[in-house]
């Protein structure tokens, strides 16, 4: 068996990785792996998959698999997985930085204070009795809630593919989610449905001027009615760690917009989590093994 590591994982992988077989990172050698191991930069496309033409299983370290064509790879017999469990906290970390990060004035004050600035004038607002609108409540989303609990915050969920939720209130409708919001936080992965679904239409029902941070797909987000509902106070806030591209491109418009927060995607790139993505990733190479079916 021949496995490609086509994009960066921990260093320790290959090692793990090689009691299954061969371990290579040229990726020249795409057209004669079996397995292929993926993260966000390597696009799995129509043609990248037709080129592949020993693959069995492209496995994607993270959660969302939009870089990969899974209905096509799965059509010619490859087998697509993910690791959503092991990017869970790491993620939900970050996330909560950024929740923090606005209404505490971080940015600011960290600014102000390097630039002989004194901005106790800037005040702080907390968390604690704040609504928290998540849009999804899976893996993520869940340590999220856990979080926003522990704060003293209202949680309130809408995702349609859960009945039940332990640590959120689940409302029908997204509108119903992020109307009486003061934090909003995306947690959807992207799809035809999702696309642009924060635009100026979603923007006008939100009551509270929330604060709005996206650790899931950035193309869910209007870039444009971002910046629009920013500047008319329709939103006070925008944190993001995921944009269209990675990177995104240099007329991007929220690179350049007042009150934004933005991190360079890497909401999963804790130490320990990259190590948990590649047990993880050991552990479904094993399985399939075992049942024969790579």
């Amino acid at each position: 068996m021949l496995i490609l590591i086509s994009d960066a994982f921990d260093s320790s992988l290959e090692n793990k990785l090689k009691a299954f077989g061969e371990v290579t990172t040229d990726k020249a050698r795409a057209c004669e792996a079996d397995v292929i191991l993926v993260r966000a930069k390597t696009i799995c496309n129509k043609e990248y998959i037709d080129a592949a033409k020993n693959c069995k299983l492209i496995i994607r370290g993270g959660v969302g698999i939009d870089n990969i064509d899974k209905t096509y790879a799965e059509s010619k017999g490859i087998i697509v997985r993910n690791t959503p469990r092991a990017s869970s906290i790491a993620v939900a970390e970050l996330t909560f930085a950024l929740m923090l990060s606005a209404p505490n004035h971080i940015c600011a004050y960290d600014k102000g204070m390097k630039e002989g600035q004194w901005l106790k004038n800037l005040k702080r607002t907390e968390l604690y009795g704040k609504t928290l609108g998540l849009l999804g409540i899976g893996n993520i989303a869940t340590k999220v809630a856990e979080r926003a609990k522990a704060f003293g915050m209202k949680v309130v969920a809408y995702d349609k593919y859960v009945n039940s939720s332990a640590v959120a209130e689940l409302v029908p409708s997204v509108e119903d989610a992020v109307k009486d919001a003061d934090f909003i936080s995306i947690h959807m992965p992207l799809t035809d449905e999702t696309r642009g679904m924060f635009s100026e239409k979603l923007f006008s029902i939100m009551n509270r001027k929330p604060v709005i941070i996206n650790a899931a797909r950035g193309a869910i987000v209007d870039a444009d009615a971002m910046v629009k509902a920013l500047d008319e106070g329709q939103v006070s806030w925008y944190c993001a760690d995921v944009y269209p591209s990675d990177p995104p491109a240099e007329d991007y418009p929220l690179l350049k917009a007042e009150k934004v927060t933005l991190t360079p995607h890497v909401g999963a790139n804790s130490v320990e989590n990259l190590l948990r993505i590649g047990d993880e990733i050991c552990d479904t190479i094993k399985s399939l093994k075992d049942e024969g079916k790579i």
